[in-house]
């Protein structure tokens, strides 16, 4: 590999450990909004709940009561509620995961199960950080290797490709 080569290489490989580095943030200001997302459904989930109870009823009888009704609003609120409840709980769970993960693993955990609503909007407001942190260093290395590896191959097949040589001339 030449000067060039090389020279490209360690340019992708610090582009890749850039961006690599931003995983640990990326995951942070997530589990920031999943929190602002879970405050805001807890509100409706409790009026939910109290107004059900007020009626003798728990959570699943007054979605039931809803399914039931002749009405088709009442019906399709029915079903809207079942959704906010269940997402609510999709939420729960994963801001414990993310709570209870090492921050190494936190990107992971949002790439298996992320909320595409509040994913789309934290990559919208995305404000990189710098990679201070141990789990941000290892995200960064990963780039890095990455980012050196997909360069190097690269120019290998660019090499190669500069060599072959047509069997007819």
């Amino acid at each position: 590999m030449g000067q060039i080569g090389r020279a490209v290489t360690l340019a992708v490989a610090l582009a890749g450990g850039t961006l690599f580095s931003q995983a640990p943030e990326f995951a942070q200001q997530y589990r920031q909004r999943i929190g602002g997302a879970i405050d805001e459904l807890k509100i409706i989930v409790d009026d939910f709940t109290k107004q059900a109870a007020h009626h003798h009823l728990d959570r699943q009888q007054a979605l039931e009561v809803y399914a039931r009704s002749t009405d088709d609003f009442l019906r399709d609120r029915g079903l809207s509620m079942r959704g906010t409840l269940e997402r609510y709980e999709r939420l729960v769970t994963q801001q414990s995961d993310l709570g209870s993960a090492t921050p190494v693993a936190k990107p992971l955990i949002l790439m298996g199960s992320a909320d595409e609503g509040i994913l789309a909007n934290t990559w919208r407001d995305f404000v990189p950080g710098v990679p201070v942190s141990f789990a941000g260093l290892v995200w960064a290395a990963i780039g890095f290797c990455g980012g050196w590896i997909v360069a190097a191959l690269f120019g290998k097949g660019v090499k190669h490709a500069a060599r072959w040589q047509p069997a007819y001339r």
